[in-house]
């Protein structure tokens, strides 16, 4: 089934099933963030922002906001570091058990992104990174993941040009098994507190 239409429909029934599962399942999360954030930080509770999909497609997605308001007012786009200091308390504990990504499930029911696969980049990073780092178009063969291959064998540090060897690995080798295994493995990690920040990209 690698590589195949029939791949392609069973992981799409696979993403639709469990992301709308794990939605009504997270409401009580929902709830706890958006009361915490409010009290401890204010509005808005959530921020949206673009991202690169499968064939250099654009969509927004949206995240429990963890870091302080109008981070990159100043500075423009850059990416977070594990010791971020624009990152809030409460967003810290959101990183740390991935509360902040719970709305993106909602990009996964509606197709633009995937439970596995590479992490959408931002069209500001990916510009940089196609100039810069050979073959990284090919990652795009695929939809976006909420996590991957890269996130779970690499660490927060990792390149780009690292996590690029993962993506392009998980590009020729997916199929539904290794998407299980990638899955669990994220799942482990966030309960265990190991996966934290590297999935914030």
């Amino acid at each position: 089934m690698e590589h195949s239409a029939a791949y392609d429909a069973v992981k799409r029934t696979a993403d639709i099933l469990f992301a709308g599962i794990a939605l009504t399942l997270s409401l009580p999360f929902w709830i706890w963030a958006v009361l915490t954030i409010i009290l401890s930080d204010g509005w808005p509770c959530l921020y949206a922002q673009t991202r690169v999909g499968r064939g250099g497609r654009i969509f927004t997605v949206h995240k429990f906001r963890s870091m302080i308001r109008d981070a990159e007012r100043h500075t423009g786009p850059v990416l977070s570091d594990r010791d971020d200091p624009r990152v809030t308390r409460v967003g810290r504990i959101m990183r740390m058990t991935a509360i902040d990504e719970i709305p993106q499930l909602i990009s996964i029911f509606r197709g633009d992104m995937s439970w596995v696969g590479p992490r959408p980049e931002r069209p500001e990073f990916v510009r940089e990174f196609l100039r810069d780092i050979p073959g990284y178009w090919h990652r795009y063969a695929v939809k976006p993941g909420l996590t991957g291959l890269a996130q779970v064998c690499g660490h927060y540090r990792s390149t780009p040009e690292e996590k690029l060897v993962y993506d392009l690995e998980y590009v020729r080798r997916r199929s539904l098994w290794l998407d299980l295994q990638i899955w669990l493995i994220s799942w482990a990690n966030t309960l265990f507190g190991r996966w934290g920040a590297d999935h914030a990209s």
